[in-house]
């Protein structure tokens, strides 16, 4: 079998398994006498195993093999969990999940697991090798096999009665045994083994196997998906609610039809007679190719809504209304399937907490919350970065060490949350420490000695704090180190969470902690938008950002400090002039519109020529021309067909 059409797949389970891996290291290392860690570590080690064997990937199952022995004592009590044992399952974790990388890669030749292998081995006593460990085990179950005969008696149920026979042969054969399993879930629902799914993966079975499988596929494409796994030798498979004896169904005998892959999806409207969760895996690619498709339909709508309303004609507006509609339901469902949940990236991060403290000599409690919020998957591959970089700040510079927390009156163990949590249209992230927080004093000293402030400044804001530590090169470590420093902490941050969209706050209490807020819109595809014109052109601002739109009265303008406020409702805003901004001379207008925006705390009002209504619009990211403003995070196309700018909210406030 060509195992390398598999290689994605097998990385992407792979990887989930590590993140249990991982998990379940951390929970061990907090609770050495916890059964359950380490039946965890057994069955995602375990699983990993069979699957690089059946891949052929022979180094990653050799290292998961004795990763699984050393597991194995640990789960009978042969052997205890202490420190040492510990530090050798997080290093042959790490070599692990390197060494699947390398593989899917075709770059076997650059995996380099001696170091680990020779460590577990020094501590489980030389067991033998992966090759030798299931060979008595094979031999006795190709004895109990005799061909063209079923022994296995079939499961009561009802649906279809497959019966597998696994090749005498074979390595791991419980692991292949699961693969079919599995493989069968996925074109319905398993009602019944035999022998039960536990005695399959320890390889209790003899010659064969049989399972009772509620589908709607036929028996020809049942036949053809088990065939097609690796080391089956015999498939057969039967109608009725009644067991029927047969003889085995060559593998030669059912060959594989085009199109067929192992764990194929069922057919649409497949949910009649089966139970059970159905999903699919896509393609990002493909996801994104709906996404551009959907956002030209959004464009192409504009336009016929326009047209229509020049027509005035009753039908066609009908028709246009119904078409919106469709395209706004198809639209939020595109979107509804590109939503993933935080922890996704989130559940890498303790793993990261945890080797960070220990090198520092810090203890940290490291909690996560709102790990089942939804972010756009293009959003949610970027954001894993600035987190690292916040997490390790915190690490680093805040929290103090076990003595200095003593001594300053603290428990010595510090304390870090990330939380998720949704605001309006926009998702917040937010880490949190309870160390020393942001010396003031030393940014401003530094920031005196490099003429970044006035030398008279004796104190900083909270908007001159982010400005001045998110400024490229910017530091205060006395010392680099592995964790952080450099100075490209907080700037990294920053300026990818501008390219999103999304802005950067900072509040930081001296002797209490630090938080730092990331704040980003739920998805950078399509959103509504304000349009207002200044002189001849059209400017759209995302409704995330407007809170509401006033005219203008000249008894609202006031001058505060030298500089031009507006008076809305007892409330003092910053008034910006967006036709200044741009640097257009002012006009006279009898009527004059202002749009009060806000991102978090912050608030101002924007005032421009005209409003021209809200419209759905589709973003289209472009480079900043060299020396212009910094005013706009994208453009977009309207109904019309004209472009516009999109103005950077975030860039007024």
């Amino acid at each position: 079998m060509d195992t390398s059409r598999y290689a994605d797949l097998f990385l992407t389970e792979s990887q989930e398994h590590l993140t249990a891996i991982n998990h379940a290291l951390l929970d061990l290392e907090r609770a050495p006498d916890s059964a359950e860690p380490v039946n965890a570590l057994f069955r995602a080690v375990h699983t990993i195993k069979g699957m690089s064997a059946t891949m052929g990937y022979v180094q990653v199952a050799e290292l998961a093999h004795e990763l699984e022995t050393l597991l194995d004592q640990l789960r009978i009590g042969s052997r205890p969990v202490n420190g040492e044992v510990i530090d050798a399952l997080f290093t042959a974790s790490d070599a692990l999940e390197v060494a699947v990388g390398l593989s899917v890669a075709g770059r076997d030749a650059e995996i380099d697991v001696a170091g680990p292998l020779e460590r577990l081995r020094a501590l489980d006593g030389g067991i033998p090798a992966l090759a030798g460990a299931n060979k008595k085990q094979n031999a006795t179950n190709s004895a109990a096999s005799q061909p063209g005969e079923w022994t296995m008696a079939p499961p009561p149920g009802d649906g279809l009665l497959v019966r597998v026979r696994i090749a005498p042969d074979a390595p791991l054969r419980g692991v292949r045994a699961f693969m079919v399993v599995q493989a069968l879930r996925a074109l319905g629902n398993v009602v019944a083994m035999a022998p039960p799914l536990d005695e399959l993966k320890e390889e209790k079975f003899g010659a064969d196997f049989a399972v009772r499988l509620l589908t709607v596929e036929t028996v020809e494409h049942v036949t053809a998906v088990v065939s097609a796994l690796g080391d089956v030798a015999a498939v057969l498979v039967e109608q009725g609610t009644e067991a029927a004896g047969g003889v085995a169904l060559p593998i030669a005998a059912t060959p594989l039809p085009n199109g067929v892959a192992p764990a194929a999806a069922p057919t649409n409207g497949a949910d009649s007679g089966v139970r059970g969760a159905r999903s699919v895996r896509i393609d990002l690619r493909r996801l994104d190719n709906l996404m551009n498709l959907i956002g030209e339909l959004v464009i192409t709508r504009g336009r016929l809504t326009q047209l229509s309303t020049a027509m005035a004609d009753t039908a066609l507006d009908e028709t246009v209304a119904q078409a919106s509609r469709l395209i706004s339901d198809l639209q939020d469902e595109i979107m509804t399937s590109r939503m993933v949940p935080v922890w996704q990236v989130f559940d890498r991060f303790p793993r990261l907490v945890r080797d960070a403290s220990r090198t520092l000599g810090k203890q940290i409690e490291f909690t996560i919350a709102g790990k089942e919020i939804e972010l756009d998957r293009s959003l949610l591959d970027e954001i894993g970065d600035p987190i690292v970089h916040l997490l390790r700040n915190a690490i680093d510079h805040g929290i103090e060490s076990p003595a200095e927390r003593k001594a300053s009156g603290k428990p010595a163990e510090g304390q870090l949350r990330l939380e998720a949590l949704r605001d309006r249209s926009a998702i917040v992230i937010r880490v949190t420490d309870d160390g020393k927080g942001i010396d003031r004093d030393r940014v401003l000293r530094k920031a005196l000695d490099a003429g970044l402030v006035e030398g008279t400044r004796a104190e900083l804001s909270d908007d001159e704090l982010i400005r001045l530590i998110s400024r490229p090169g910017f530091s205060t470590a006395e010392r680099i180190t592995d964790i952080s420093g450099r100075g490209v902490g907080i700037d990294a941050v920053q300026t990818r969470v501008r390219a999103l969209g999304g802005i950067v706050e900072i509040r930081s209490v001296p002797k209490k902690g630090t938080t730092v807020t990331v704040r980003l819109p739920l998805t950078l595809a399509i959103v509504r938008a304000l349009l207002a014109r200044i002189g001849d052109e059209l400017y759209a601002l995302p409704m995330t950002h407007v809170n509401e739109t006033v005219e203008l009265k000249a008894a609202q303008l006031r001058r505060v400090k030298g500089k031009e406020v507006l008076v809305l409702r007892e409330e003092v805003l910053p008034l910006l002039r967006m036709r200044e901004l741009m640097g257009l001379a002012r006009t006279e207008q009898k009527s004059q519109q202002v749009i009060v925006i806000e991102i978090g705390e912050k608030r101002a009002g924007l005032l421009v020529d005209e409003l021209a209504g809200q419209q759905e619009i589709v973003v289209k990211q472009f480079d900043g021309v060299r020396g212009g403003l910094a005013l706009f995070s994208g453009a977009t196309i309207l109904g019309d067909g004209a472009p516009a700018l999109i103005v950077d909210v975030s860039s007024l406030l």
